[in-house]
């Protein structure tokens, strides 16, 4: 804020009013040329369409850079000082898409994510997904010249969705010295391709907590409370000026999607109101099946709730999370997940549908990565682990709008679950 890290520092007096104006430039991850975006996208998750506006293109600091047309004489560019090692926190501020990055003829040192210390990782790409932050060395070392730092879309949705946006973001590490002007910039060879899906579960293979003297690991080992939750797409019903409009697609978690209270559920429960929504968020779903399997028959699901549901726990409990992706409608894919407020111990992640005899033996309790988002695998699970120490909300997410709750597979519809903490 304010070219600085951190931000200003405002001090006051008891009994002062202070006049805070504030300016945002817009610089986003996603560029999208279209009028009036947000009222398209909030029109279309009103009616339950699942086509809601794809990006035109990325953008690196505001420019989608080189290959595009609106932007190759304003691409961003970072001057560098040879053999200086440089720290980049990277963010992806997308609003629904996994990425990967890279810079060309320099490796990248991965060191912290979302705010914790990672073991650190050497590698000539990342795989970050959406929400997720990123603290990277880069060194400085090859010949003058110029050199993109490129990204693209990892795409994990099934073969016959091709609408996902395939550019290529672009900004230029550029070196301070003498050398041509004529250089032209050299593009990361080691960038994945779009579609590429081992190259992201290697990297993310790697992610493993520091887990040193001076910044040990916490895992939770008093574990009183076991969820299982599973993640997917499903046909339900909305209400629009007054009529129902049937299968419109909704993002659920235990067969619940969820409905807006007309009052904040925190407000309702430190003012001690009653009947804006209910403590009966289920541990399990209401039904148990081959949730990975190919084509679900129609009736394999029951009818989609739509509930103000809340999972309410003990102050300070300790809780493991298992969340399995689905593949009802043939729409399995990656979804990041979200935590808000709390970070969580990533304990295991794999593909196929979780087994409580075989998979706990594999839990990684000695280093897991903290994190506060994670990417839950096309046709996988994952298992969190955490404890728990004031009131919090729980959803998985493609967006975030700021007036909004965490959302779900295409931006359609809410799926999230408060826990709170009593």
């Amino acid at each position: 804020m304010n070219d600085s890290f951190p931000g200003p520092v405002i001090r006051v007096q008891k009994g002062d009013t202070v006049y805070v104006n504030v300016h945002n430039p817009g610089d986003y991850g996603s560029w999208y040329l279209i009028e009036r975006l947000n009222e398209v996208v909030a029109e279309k998750i009103k009616e339950g369409r699942h086509d809601t506006p794809r990006s035109d293109c990325y953008t690196i600091n505001g420019q989608p850079g080189d290959f595009g047309w609106c932007s190759n004489d304003s691409t961003h560019r970072w001057q560098v000082e040879y053999n200086k090692t440089y720290l980049l926190r990277i963010i992806n501020a997308v609003m629904n898409a996994e990425l990967y990055f890279a810079i060309a003829e320099h490796t990248l040192t991965v060191v912290g994510m979302d705010g914790s210390y990672v073991k650190p990782i050497v590698t000539e790409f990342i795989m970050i997904s959406t929400g997720q932050t990123m603290d990277v060395l880069v060194t400085a070392n090859q010949p003058l010249g110029r050199y993109y730092m490129a990204g693209r879309q990892f795409d994990t949705a099934i073969d016959a969705f091709q609408a996902y946006d395939k550019t290529n973001v672009t900004a230029i590490l550029e070196y301070k010295g003498n050398y041509s002007d004529l250089v032209y910039p050299i593009f990361p060879t080691t960038l994945p391709a779009f579609e590429e899906i081992l190259p992201a579960v290697n990297f993310t293979s790697l992610l493993k907590s520091l887990a040193s003297i001076d910044h040990p690991t916490n895992v939770p080992n008093n574990i009183t409370t076991i969820m299982y939750i599973t993640v997917e797409m499903n046909n339900g019903t909305f209400i629009n000026g007054g009529e129902e409009i049937k299968s419109g697609l909704v993002s659920i978690l235990n067969n619940l999607s969820w409905v807006n209270p007309s009052t904040d559920v925190l407000l309702d429960y430190y003012r001690n109101m009653s009947g804006f929504y209910t403590a009966d968020f289920p541990d399990y779903p209401p039904s148990m099946f081959d949730f990975i399997a190919d084509d679900q028959p129609p009736d394999r699901t029951i009818a989609t709730v739509k509930a103000t549901s809340v999972k309410v726990l003990e102050y300070n409990e300790e809780v493991a999370v298992v969340f399995q992706g689905t593949n009802v409608l043939d729409g399995s894919e990656d979804h990041p997940m979200h935590l808000h407020g709390y970070s969580f111990y990533v304990v295991g992640s794999g593909f196929g549908n979780f087994d409580n005899e075989t998979d706990p033996k594999g839990y990684n309790l000695i280093d897991p990565p903290k994190l506060t988002t994670v990417s839950l695998p096309k046709k996988g699970g994952l298992v969190m682990a955490l404890s728990f120490g004031s009131t919090f909300r729980l959803g998985y997410e493609h967006c975030d709008n700021s007036e909004r709750w965490w959302h779900a597979g295409d931006e359609h519809t809410h799926a999230t679950c408060i826990l709170a903490s009593m």
